[in-house]
């Protein structure tokens, strides 16, 4: 029998716990503590299709760039999506099929190097709304600025400033048929990271261009494509909030799509925070998804088998 598909996307925040544990060795970390929460999922009967941010990741690869700019080329940044998708994804299938071995399971994970389609005239590539690399005090804005004169910098909700850079709304995955093929073949899968590697068609061939697509809006066209049976977004807080870091601040359990499209049109949800994570959860629930489910990594598994979490249902 089939086993029910749950699409899962790991937020690229959520593999850093907090501003200096920042390095290799904490992330992996953070992956090894995750992906015992989603061998948990696997466990409750589900195959997964694991999905993971990169807007911390890129960020830092493309600062070392700049660093070592007087000794070695540069990295663009869609080289740079590429590099986060072969990194992450090593260290998703590693300690996944680890922690399954562990448990005394067969289970089986490959990652995908995978390419989403963009429109060249998405009015993204116009208006810089994706957050990239760490954050920054107010007070270091000034000398950043003198460092990196062609940076944007903006407000990333209560936690401080970052970069931000292009993010085109996802058309379509390119390598959508290979990915069906593996889940078909039983295996679990890491695919479209970081959004996946943003590409434009010209005259019926693919060309790189230099953007980040928000992970959550391409993880919604995944899971739709797939038609995958529950879609979670992982991220760096246990529940959603409205009035976020206010003193009236409530957190979500059960909510209506209605009401959460009402508290969206009301500005609850950031643009380049949690508001694309909350409009991929809308789209995937009008688009035939049944439910979604928003929580943090340590509550993946009890979000699915207990309640934990933001549960978003028509």
């Amino acid at each position: 029998m089939k086993k029910p598909t749950a699409v899962i996307a790991i937020g690229g925040n959520s593999l850093i716990s907090a501003k200096g544990k920042e390095s290799l060795e904490d992330q992996h970390m953070a992956v090894f503590e995750t992906t015992k929460h989603i061998a948990d999922i696997i466990e409750a009967g589900y195959q997964v299709v694991v999905t993971h941010g990169n807007g911390p990741q890129v960020g830092f690869i493309l600062a070392r760039s700049d660093l070592a700019a007087q000794q070695i080329h540069r990295i663009s940044l869609v080289i740079a999506v590429a590099d986060t998708q072969g990194a992450i994804g090593y260290e998703i299938q590693q300690n996944l099929d680890n922690e399954m071995k562990k448990r005394g399971k067969t289970s089986r994970t490959v990652s995908l190097v995978t390419q989403v389609l963009v429109d060249k005239d998405d009015p993204g590539f116009q208006e810089p709304t994706k957050f990239i690399g760490g954050f920054y005090e107010e007070s270091e804005l000034e000398q950043i600025k003198k460092d990196h004169p062609t940076w944007i910098l903006k407000a990333d909700s209560n936690r401080g400033y970052r970069r931000v850079v292009a993010s085109p709304i996802p058309k379509g995955i390119v390598e959508l048929d290979a990915v069906e093929s593996m889940i078909a073949a039983g295996f679990n899968v890491v695919t479209v990271g970081g959004g996946g590697i943003p590409v434009v068609e010209k005259d019926g061939m693919l060309e790189g261009v230099s953007a980040v697509i928000d992970k959550d809006l391409a993880t919604c066209l995944l899971a739709e494509k797939l038609k995958s049976d529950l879609l979670i977004i992982s991220t760096g807080v246990p529940q959603v909030s409205i009035n976020f870091g206010k003193p009236n601040e409530e957190k979500l359990g059960t909510v209506k799509a209605a009401d959460m499209e009402k508290y969206l049109a009301e500005g609850h949800f950031p643009p380049g925070s949690m508001g694309p994570k909350i409009e991929a959860a809308l789209n995937f629930l009008k688009n035939g998804g049944k439910e979604v489910i928003i929580t943090d990594p340590q509550n993946l598994g009890t979000a699915v088998k207990d309640g934990k979490g933001t549960h978003i249902i028509n």
